[in-house]
């Protein structure tokens, strides 16, 4: 016979050694259940929806920034057939059907740069997210989630979109269009500049300078995360901290 500190008496060694292991086992699922992030903790956005361009709508005068995809920017154009192709703006169109003028609701993963909610979002029961990759309008972002990988294969594989034509990345695309695509803290340092194309300086820190992310591909030199000679927020169009990311452009 067994007595331990809890005053309950065990028959027999072998059923103490049970009652012991479930006592760690409801410990560790204990510590999981406190420590772990929940669905139920995560905050959510719902409203009606207000779309901006193919992965970033409003909600109530709150930019909500799609999590997991980078689509192409609705300025951006890509190469069918030999002809120019309005992807972006087919981007924009496709979320608009899905999603402006509707109630979405959407849950937080994080705030970019841009100070936009990152949020998976959903109208009418449809993954925004999922429906944009599906399209082969926009790219996964496996750093950020691995949830459209297989969606974007099959949209690779049927040459859905964007991955039947010629394109830049969208993280290269505003790496080459930096004025437009300022983070929130740039614009709020120099709040004139907006009329203006900023004066790039050489980083005088590491003597290391590339003028996009083509010349730091060119250089061998890319991805460039942050902290590396030549990294520049500016290349680093997501905002992950890794500038010039292989996703480059497809031909």
């Amino acid at each position: 016979m067994v007595t331990v500190a809890t005053n309950r008496t065990f028959r027999h060694a072998s059923d103490y050694r049970v009652f012991s292991e479930l006592c760690k086992m409801w410990r560790l699922l204990l510590a999981f259940l406190v420590l772990s992030p929940t669905e139920a903790n995560a905050q959510t956005i719902s409203g009606t929806a207000r779309v901006i361009d193919g992965d970033t709508i409003d909600i109530g005068g709150q930019r909500v920034r799609l999590h997991g995809i980078d689509a192409v920017e609705a300025e951006q154009t890509c190469k069918r057939n030999g002809e120019r192709w309005s992807c972006g703006q087919d981007a924009k169109a496709l979320l608009s059907s899905l999603a402006d003028g509707k109630p979405v609701k959407c849950t937080q993963h994080d705030v970019d740069i841009y100070k936009r909610i990152v949020a998976t979002c959903e109208a009418q029961w449809t993954d925004l997210g999922g429906a944009m990759i599906d399209a082969g309008l926009a790219v996964a972002l496996p750093q950020f989630s691995r949830a459209y990988l297989e969606n974007e294969a099959l949209a690779k594989r049927r040459q859905t979109g964007i991955w039947g034509a010629e394109f830049d990345a969208p993280t290269e695309y505003r790496a080459a269009h930096p004025t437009a695509y300022r983070p929130a803290e740039q614009i709020k340092a120099s709040p004139q500049a907006s009329s203006r194309r900023p004066v790039l300086q050489r980083n005088h820190s590491n003597g290391v300078y590339y003028r996009n992310c083509a010349a730091a591909w060119a250089a061998g030199a890319a991805p460039i995360y942050r902290g590396q000679p030549g990294y520049r927020p500016e290349m680093d169009g997501d905002g992950d901290g890794v500038a010039c990311e292989p996703y480059r452009r497809r031909r």
